[in-house]
């Protein structure tokens, strides 16, 4: 099992990864960061994704549904952003949070590798 610092730094390995946190989204903290720089505040990003994931799993609700969100993909010019709400053991509430240069990513394999980082991770 991995902590936060070996699951970061994980993360920052991904082809294209231009940072990553992981957040408590009942707090809207980031409990660890790794890269960002003047270009992208991560704790800033991390306050901001808690809103996009409390919304998604407000309206999930509102419309009864019964499933698990996987990940949350926001889509930009230059770059992707993907939050992977977590499931295991001691991670309710919490979400993985990467950002890639679209040009160098490849966005199937960030998924994998994140759902991997997320089955090693122990919080």
């Amino acid at each position: 099992m991995a902590n936060t610092e070996t699951s970061l730094k994980e993360a920052a390995t991904i082809e294209g990864a231009i940072g990553a946190a992981l957040v408590d989204y009942t707090s809207g903290m980031a409990l660890g960061t790794i890269g960002g720089g003047k270009d992208l505040d991560l704790n800033m990003a991390a306050a901001g994704n808690t809103d996009v994931v409390r919304a998604k799993v407000r309206t999930m609700e509102m419309l009864g549904l019964q499933e698990d969100i996987e990940d949350i993909l926001i889509t930009l010019g230059s770059q992707y952003h993907l939050i992977r709400l977590l499931k295991g053991r001691g991670t309710n509430g919490l979400f993985l949070y990467l950002a890639l240069d679209k040009n160098r990513a490849n966005l199937a394999m960030a998924r994998h590798q994140l759902k991997k980082i997320e089955a090693e991770l122990d919080v």
